[in-house]
């Protein structure tokens, strides 16, 4: 019975996998790259080309200078996400501020970086997943767990490799690889939530060909009646292309309708427990399409080069009703009008990023090198329609802009083995992009348009030391930056001059493994010379070059074999610093923000702590989220404040939560789930916009999966 279990999980179980990993950080220091520089786990079939941050050899991790968490496909099995958002809460360094249990819209923040900034790179296979790094806002779509097999998260210098917002890191969500089967899950659960996903795959008889489709809709009733319907399809293909080329196409086609809003409840109705959506009639419709094409060459024993071609076309509409606000703050609750606005952007992207790796003897050192390229291009056209209840999808525009970037990228990095047990890794990441505004509805004699150009230079070093087999030191310095989006920096149809922000960052650890323990210990500290203050923070800021900022802190993971079935998995993130360096000003010369004040959604403390009990065919585990109080405005108000105009302020409070669940494995076709999230049913402040975002209430899921 044990073999049917494996089956299910893909494998050994994830602790003894890490702890193989570990074991093999000497051998892997000591031993250059293999002839295929990356060595595939065994599948079914061909396994498609695609881009990965770490890697999916387990001794790819000690490459890496710098900190590295990976999701693998047996948690998220065990754990049972709704969301990628819910995946990532248990991963050290990251921060969440949910909105809905959906995760529509994801807010991740990194290392002391606020959950609403765009300071930390997310991609999917490689492929940025923010709808424009330059033009656009990160938030507008978030990819569906369902089509995941995994989840890498990098820090330190090796992050410069993959683009600009690399601050805190890169978020690398890696979809599944097709395998010959069918497969069928179901689920169901609280707020009337419907799931079906279908997973189909084949390849050829010689297996240089495999085709594979996942399709997964959703729809749910959603928390406080915040429903939303999702549809997600993904198709992968490949082939080898004789003895040394691979080349696969990736296509994805998303849609989501979301009755979901900036609007959260008044402080009477949080604290008289609502059950109602504040804002019943807005909606948030999403759709997108992209295309992507990998090849990669093996052009030598030590040679490989990768080449992806990346598209994208999406559209995000708004729809949100206007506010009387003076019968607002009469009634306590939100009171509509007649009339509302049509947030409505579009998106096009299309890039390249081609990378060389190579293996060579520099200066009589064994090295492997890293260059690559990246070419990309942008547009959001951005449109606000004034539309009326009665016709509530269309009306005169209120904003007609098309934004644009263009952006140009050589990085290189060559890893160093200075001995059996040391290694260096040196790089430098060149960036340079164009921004462009036009204005389709201003036509005066300051003209419509208006465009502002920029260069990086982010330099970076690293090690790594095997200290013993059951220990490794890593440690780096880098700079990294992030760039003024469009409407910030071309504001007003001006260049305003704004700098990127820009962070140097280091970080130092330690990690390692014995029979019964893994470990990761992680000092952190981000400096930015500049980051910028957002129109929205405050209602007295203008969009304005902020100055310094701080960030720094201690990250550490463990997994503890206890025997008899039961393991232990705690990490915790204490972010001693998050703040404001000396007194920022707006533009008028007043003091906005006084020397010291806390960075916003920048919790102290965030830990997890989770115990699993594998026997035979049954896998169970009882998992707990700690998130300790927070700032929500970089005034750091601290009661609850409520304003009908702008943003609500205050201190979130603290808060627990506990999840319990269950897979079991029937056969080697069924396996059965189960899982209540927030256990104890706590009532809690999840997060502040305009009202306050209630977390998720008690629910529970049952489900299925069947293989034929």
């Amino acid at each position: 019975m044990q073999h049917t279990l494996s089956s299910v999980f893909s494998g050994i179980s994830k602790r003894r996998a890490l702890a193989n990993a570990m074991a093999l950080l000497g051998a892997s220091v000591m031993l250059p790259y293999s002839g295929a520089l990356m060595a595939q786990e065994e599948t079914e079939g061909l396994r498609l080309p695609t881009i990965l941050v770490v890697g999916n050899n387990p001794a790819d991790v000690s490459r890496q200078p710098g900190a590295v968490s990976l999701v693998q496909l047996e948690e998220l099995i065990l754990r049972q996400p709704r969301s990628t958002e819910e995946a990532l809460r248990n991963v050290p360094g990251i921060t969440i501020k949910p909105e809905e249990e959906s995760a529509i819209v994801a807010n991740i923040g990194m290392r002391g970086l606020s959950s609403g900034d765009y300071k930390t790179l997310i991609l999917e296979d490689g492929v940025p997943v923010a709808p424009g790094l330059f033009v656009g806002n990160g938030r507008y779509y978030n990819p569906r767990i369902q089509r995941m097999e995994g989840i890498e998260v990098l820090k330190g210098a090796a992050s410069l490799r993959y683009g600009p917002s690399t601050i805190g890191g890169v978020i690398n969500y890696v979809t599944k690889q097709p395998r010959d089967a069918v497969e069928v899950t179901l689920r169901t659960g609280t707020w009337d939530t419907r799931e079906a996903t279908v997973e189909a795959g084949a390849s050829s008889d010689s297996g240089d060909a495999s085709f594979g489709i996942i399709a997964s809709q959703v729809s749910s009733d959603g928390f406080l009646n915040k429903g939303y319907d999702t549809t997600d399809i993904m198709i992968k293909a490949g082939m080898a292309i004789g003895n040394n080329q691979r080349v696969s196409i990736k296509y994805s086609d998303y849609a989501s309708d979301a009755n979901i809003s900036y609007r959260g409840h008044f402080l009477q109705e949080y604290l008289d427990e609502a059950s109602n959506n504040p804002a019943p009639d807005d909606y948030y419709l999403t759709e997108r399409r992209s295309l992507d094409l990998n090849h990669e060459w093996d052009i030598s024993a030590t040679a490989r080069l990768n080449t992806l071609v990346f598209g994208s076309d999406m559209f995000r509409d708004y729809w949100r009703f206007n506010t009387n606000n003076a019968a607002s703050a009469a009634a306590s609750r939100w009171v509509y009008n007649d009339t509302l606005n049509g947030n409505n952007r579009a998106f096009k992207r299309f890039g390249i990023d081609t990378r060389l790796h190579v293996e060579h003897q520099l200066f009589a050192l064994t090295s492997e090198t890293e260059i690559g390229l990246r070419y990309m291009d942008e547009e959001m056209d951005d449109k606000t329609v004034q539309a009326t209840r009665a016709l509530p999808r269309s009306g005169p525009l209120g904003r007609d802009a098309l934004d644009s970037a263009e952006s140009y990228a050589l990085y290189a990095q060559n890893r160093f083995l200075l001995t059996e047990t040391l290694a260096l890794t040196a790089g430098l990441r060149v960036e340079q992009y164009e921004q462009y505004r036009l204005d389709r509805r201003r036509h005066d004699a300051q003209g419509n348009s208006a465009g502002t150009t920029n260069s990086e230079v982010m330099p970076g070093i690293g090690m790594s030391w095997q200290i013993n087999p059951q220990a490794q030191l890593f440690g780096s310095v880098y700079k990294a930056f992030s760039p003024s989006l469009n409407g910030d920096a071309l504001n007003g149809l001006q260049d305003q001059q704004l700098d990127a922000e820009r962070s140097l960052n280091m970080e130092l650890g330690i990690r390692g493994a014995n029979q019964h323990m893994t470990y990761e210990f992680a000092w952190f500290r981000m400096n930015f010379d500049n980051q910028i203050i957002p129109a929205n923070s405050n209602s007295q800021f203008q969009v304005t070059n902020g100055g310094q900022t701080l960030h720094q802190g201690l990250e550490f993971g463990t997994g503890v074999d206890l025997g008899a079935g039961f393991n232990l998995n705690a990490n915790a993130t204490y972010v001693s610093d998050a703040e404001f360096r000396g007194d920022r000003v707006t533009r008028a010369g007043a003091i906005a923000t006084p020397d010291g004040n806390r960075i916003p959604y920048t919790p102290e403390l965030t830990a997890n702590l989770t115990l699993e009990y594998e026997r035979g065919n049954l896998r169970t585990g009882i998992s707990m989220h700690y998130s300790s109080d927070q700032y929500t405005d970089v005034l750091n108000v601290t009661p609850l404040t409520e304003s009908i105009t702008g943003f609500f302020t205050g201190q979130v409070p603290s808060y627990t939560l506990t999840d319990i669940f269950v897979v079991y494995a029937v056969n080697d076709q069924l396996t059965v789930n189960a899982n209540v999230k927030n256990l104890a049913d706590k009532h809690y402040i999840a997060s502040l916009r305009q009202g306050i975002y209630i977390g998720p209430e008690r629910s529970m899921d049952v489900g299925l999966r069947y293989r034929f």
